[in-house]
């Protein structure tokens, strides 16, 4: 294994073993090598907060969860992962959970999510360990997956939209929610959204950082921290438009404690958080981003789904017993930090030394600040993480491939379910496979051999 590797089983790189979940030692002095410049790993940092901050503040503020933990939490898990796969591994909050948590009446109660969220890191941690998630992405079609990741990256671009078209109340469970208008004008208007996305399109370009021409320069503005940039501005724009957020303030860490789960806790958690959840992760936290990986970093070994899918498990095996939001890698979170800039592990060191400072300095009182923050200019970002991960799917260059694709696509986003257009994808490419046998021939030989094989008696 190169010097650049990332934490990888040994199957990822040697013949099958009967122990698959033997890793080999990262390291350090590669994985955290800054590759892409200072300012553009930390502009790579917040390049996925379009997803983190909504679903946090609104379990922080439904569900009160406990935002200090769960800052502190994936604080650790950022640094762990980063330090470990040499990437910028995203530390992602497991959506279906929330959306769960979210919409049922009555809501889910902070035990009920936990229990949800030990149910799935279990499973996937047993997927890992035993190999099934290896042998799964060995045979999973790649047009299967693609459509997977197109679907999900064209849900963020229509989310990203609707949070700039449209006023957004994360703490409500219908659709009306966002069918108000938003203004265009104000601290968080169009006009500001639209700056920010100029400025990103400005400083950033199409998000390739690969130079077609061999003579060509790269231009400076790409070296722009452009994503911690904007991501900074709407956080003093949280304070010119509440200046009352001052007062509000309180500092110190949240008190960590075990969550009590009851049995009736472990049966709705399971029920309706664990089971839509766990397609999903496997799906999306793991295969996606293990596909994913090998095409924005070509240069490294490719990431093993064994590792991704133990490293999803142990994270919750751990931080949800303490109350911290259940977690899982996911492929925007992965396209979101790339597409800003970041290339290594230190761009996710960078965003733990982040959260573990407001966690720690503000506790769970930082949600009052990110209830100001400009729902606009989280849009912006979320847009451009969404569009970098479905310009994934732009190898499918054959017909067949893209319309397995776009139907598996299509399935998954009109439904809402990504396991739904998984299943149609994979048998959609089966009956493609099976209109490449020759049945005739297959008969014709049958009867040939079965002549030929009386003749010889005779």
């Amino acid at each position: 294994m190169d010097a650049d590797s990332p934490l990888l089983p040994s199957d990822a790189t040697q013949p099958r073993r009967a122990f698959p979940w033997r890793f080999s030692v990262p390291s350090p002095a590669a994985n955290l090598r800054i590759k892409n410049g200072v300012w553009a790993e930390l502009g790579g940092a917040v390049g996925d907060l379009g997803t983190y901050i909504p679903i946090v503040l609104a379990l922080s503020l439904v569900n009160k969860i406990d935002l200090g933990t769960t800052l502190i939490f994936t604080a650790f898990y950022n640094a762990i992962t980063g330090f470990m796969f040499g990437i910028p591994m995203p530390v992602q909050p497991m959506k279906s959970i929330a959306a769960v948590a979210l919409s049922s009446s009555p809501h889910l109660t902070v035990s009920q999510i936990m229990a949800a969220g030990l149910c799935t890191a279990g499973i996937l941690f047993l997927l890992g360990i035993t190999g099934l998630m290896h042998t799964l992405y060995r045979f999973l079609p790649l047009p299967v997956v693609r459509g997977i990741q197109l679907s999900q990256g064209l849900q963020f671009a229509f989310s990203a939209i609707k949070y700039i078209r449209y006023n957004q109340d994360f703490t409500a469970s219908t659709k009306s929610s966002s069918s108000d208008p938003r203004s265009w004008l104000g601290l968080d208007g169009i006009i500001l959204a639209l700056f920010a996305l100029l400025f990103l399109v400005l400083t950033t370009g199409s998000g390739e950082d690969r130079q077609t021409n061999e003579n060509a320069q790269p231009r400076r503005s790409t070296k722009i921290p452009s994503a911690l940039i904007v991501f900074l501005l709407g956080l003093i724009l949280c304070f010119v438009r509440d200046p009352s957020i001052f007062g509000s303030l309180k500092y110190g860490p949240s008190k960590i404690s075990i969550v009590s789960i009851s049995w009736d806790d472990w049966k709705i958690g399971f029920i309706e958080g664990a089971i839509p959840q766990i397609p999903l992760s496997v799906l999306n936290s793991v295969i996606a981003v293990c596909k994913l990986s090998s095409d924005l970093f070509p240069d490294r070994t490719e990431l093993s789904p064994t590792s991704v899918s133990v490293s999803v498990g142990l994270m919750n095996l751990i931080g949800c017993w303490f109350g911290a939001m259940p977690v899982c890698h996911g492929a925007g979170g992965l396209a979101g930090q790339y597409r800003f800039g970041g290339r290594s592990g230190a761009s996710v060191i960078f965003l733990a030394v982040g959260k573990l400072f407001l966690g720690l300095l503000f506790g769970n009182s930082f949600v009052t600040i990110l209830g100001d923050f400009p729902i606009g200019i989280l849009g912006v970002l979320l847009l451009f993480s969404g569009i970098e991960l479905a310009m994934a799917s732009r190898d499918m260059n054959g017909k067949e491939e893209s319309f397995v694709m776009l139907v598996c696509a299509a399935v998954s986003m009109t439904g809402s379910s990504a396991a739904l257009g998984f299943v149609c994808g994979i048998v959609l490419y089966g009956v493609l496979r099976l209109r490449e046998v020759d049945w005739f021939g297959l008969v014709g030989r049958r009867g040939v051999s079965k002549d030929d094989v009386g003749e010889e008696e005779d």
